[in-house]
């Protein structure tokens, strides 16, 4: 079984921490294994997006550095979620008509080490 830590975070501002077990981009729901032992199965669009980070602590007083990779294998992309909060990184698979995509943070210093953007989440997606 593969698993990967990820935090879920919820569209109503709640979040739960664990491991995505055996997590693919079209299949739903999501399986967490939480951080209390017991597995739970989420419905992905009640997702804002998955997380999938270095550590569960994260870090605080990180400050946010924009840096290009390569320009020309990925999107530059900016995320504008609902409840406000924007992501700047880069894709490779985005597309209209998908529940979510990957987004590979810009700022290569943050605890994520990419994230799966639920489409409906989103207020608008912008490309730089």
């Amino acid at each position: 079984m593969k698993s990967r830590k990820a935090v879920a975070k919820f569209k109503d501002g709640s979040m739960k921490k664990g491991f995505a077990i055996d997590f693919y981009p079209d299949k739903t729901p999501l399986k967490l294994h939480l951080l209390n032992n017991s597995i739970e199965t989420i419905e992905m669009e009640d997702l804002k997006a998955v997380f999938f980070v270095k550590s569960f602590q994260g870090n605080k007083s990180h400050i946010k550095k924009y840096q290009d990779p390569n320009p020309w294998t990925e999107k530059k992309i900016r995320v504008d979620f609902t409840d406000g909060e924007s992501i700047t990184g880069h894709t490779m698979h985005y597309s209209l008509g998908h529940h979510g995509f990957f987004l590979i943070p810009a700022d290569h210093g943050n605890n994520n080490e990419e994230i799966f953007v639920i489409t409906s989440a989103t207020k608008q997606i912008v490309f730089l």
